[in-house]
């Protein structure tokens, strides 16, 4: 247990101190989906969703979530945000609703959290306005596909 960073030596869960890390620019990027039927999309196109305005809705809430992903996440640290960005597409292929956000902070860690919940919280919130409409509605692939900043340096997925 002593390779995991947020236990300490007696197994007790704890936040990681990260005082004696340099402030750096850090940013992340999170993607998910909603699948949904072609029958919703239509109505969100439409403009007959039920609920309103269902994109914008659901943007606003990723960003409000961002924001208190340390009041969600256990031993998550609270951060000062510089940047928000949620943004949610239609996908008629898929169909449904591809979902992506990016977040960044100068700081001394990483906002590889705030932008998982974002778009989580704006899958959910797009699920909960249109679950009226379409009961088959699927959330997958939330997941990081990019990250800079820190000690670890930059990565992202292919």
């Amino acid at each position: 247990m002593s390779g995991l960073s947020h236990l300490d030596a007696g197994g007790r869960a704890r936040m990681v101190d990260v005082s004696a890390k340099d402030s750096t620019v850090r940013t992340a990027r999170a993607e998910g989906r909603l699948r949904c039927a072609g029958a919703t999309l239509d109505a969100v196109n439409e403009g007959r969703a039920p609920k309103g305005a269902v994109v914008q809705t659901a943007e606003l809430a990723g960003v409000m979530a961002a924001k208190r992903t340390a009041e969600l996440i256990p031993l998550c640290h609270p951060l000062g945000l510089t940047k928000i960005e949620v943004a949610i597409e239609i996908d008629q292929a898929m169909p449904g609703f591809a979902i992506g956000a990016e977040v960044r902070t100068v700081g001394q860690t990483g906002v590889e959290m705030e932008a998982l919940t974002a778009v989580s919280v704006a899958c959910l919130t797009l699920f909960d306005m249109l679950k009226a409409v379409d009961r088959t509605m699927v959330i997958e692939g939330v997941r990081v596909v990019e990250k800079s900043g820190g000690r670890s340096g930059s990565w992202a997925t292919a």
